[in-house]
């Protein structure tokens, strides 16, 4: 992937040994969660087939790795491509708030969503992270799994607040330059590598399967169709929660930091998604850092990728 982005090699070629940011999860070392935010318990439900349902569901979140990864005894259940868990972006099982949580989710579908220019249900939503950012396959939407994801995330959003402020990763401002890799290798090397490696491939639970500290990158990490591969998704995400024991009210990284640090771990070679043309076919809807074309304008691949994403947005603005 990095020789797709030959204009920006030159300027990090000697820091790629560095690597890239912050903890994407581990449910061992989760920090606490915001005291004003709902965390429900599954085990606070009366025994019974749901409590079993949603026990399973929150099982595949955290550790999806070990139920329907891609090292699992019975090949059949081989769903997800790599050994990272839903949790890794969807932190505390789904619950932590500006941590990409799952609470209220269930409310938000069907949706129209841009990528399909089409509306989707949450089943087609949870296959599309499958599919992407645990690069792997669809799981049967009639599945157990399928049926217990569901069930889970519909148990979380029964604790949702009326104003749902905190589910996604708030939005930073947009720089006026360009994201700068070479500058977010040392941005990781100094925040990130501790506990994702200098190469970025993660640290490995003890017990072997899925990761304390998932890889940021390489075969074991999303592929190019995930949304973290995304910069300004990524730099979102990271700002508001990492590196471990980062919040949203309490950051450790500036914006600038997170939007440097993200472009350095997307210019890492990873799993390639086929056919990404094919996704937002309605090209105006089309994220202004989506790095891959076609685009609905004249800005460059480049522009999109790394920014300044600024003056893409006010183009769009103006029509």
């Amino acid at each position: 992937m990095a020789a797709r982005f030959s204009l920006k090699a030159a300027a990090f070629a000697l820091l790629l040994t560095a690597a890239a940011c912050g903890k994407l999860e581990p449910a061992a070392h989760d920090a606490p969660a915001s005291a004003v935010w709902p965390t429900p318990d599954p085990a606070s439900l009366a025994d019974g087939s749901r409590k079993q349902d949603v026990l399973y569901g929150e099982a595949l979140i955290r550790r999806t790795y070990s139920i329907v990864g891609p090292d699992v005894a019975n090949t059949a259940m081989r769903y997800a491509g790599n050994n990272l868990a839903c949790g890794s972006c969807h932190l505390d099982g789904g619950r932590r708030r500006y941590g990409l949580s799952l609470i209220g989710v269930a409310g938000a579908y069907p949706r129209d969503m841009a990528r399909e220019n089409a509306e989707q249900s949450l089943a087609q939503r949870v296959n599309g992270c499958f599919e992407r950012s645990m690069n792997g396959r669809a799981l049967p939407e009639n599945s157990r799994e399928m049926s217990a994801i569901i069930a889970y995330i519909q148990f979380l959003s029964e604790a949702a607040p009326a104003d749902m402020e905190g589910r996604g990763a708030p939005a930073a401002a947009l720089m006026e330059r360009a994201a700068d890799p070479a500058r977010g290798a040392l941005i990781y090397r100094a925040n990130c590598a501790a506990c994702h490696g200098a190469n970025g491939q993660g640290q490995r639970n003890a017990e072997g399967r899925g990761y304390s500290y998932p890889p940021l990158w390489g075969p074991d990490s999303f592929n190019t169709g995930a949304g973290m591969h995304r910069i300004i998704t990524a730099a979102n995400f990271i700002r508001a929660n990492m590196p471990y024991g980062a919040t949203h009210e309490s950051p450790q990284l500036t914006a600038e930091q997170a939007f440097d640090v993200a472009a350095y771990i997307n210019i890492q070679d990873r799993p390639e998604r086929d056919h990404l043309d094919r996704d937002y076919p309605d090209r105006t809807r089309k994220p202004v850092d989506a790095p891959f074309p076609p685009y609905a304008d004249d800005f460059t691949r480049e522009q999109h990728t790394f920014g300044p994403w600024g003056p893409i947005t006010a183009a769009r603005e103006a029509q």
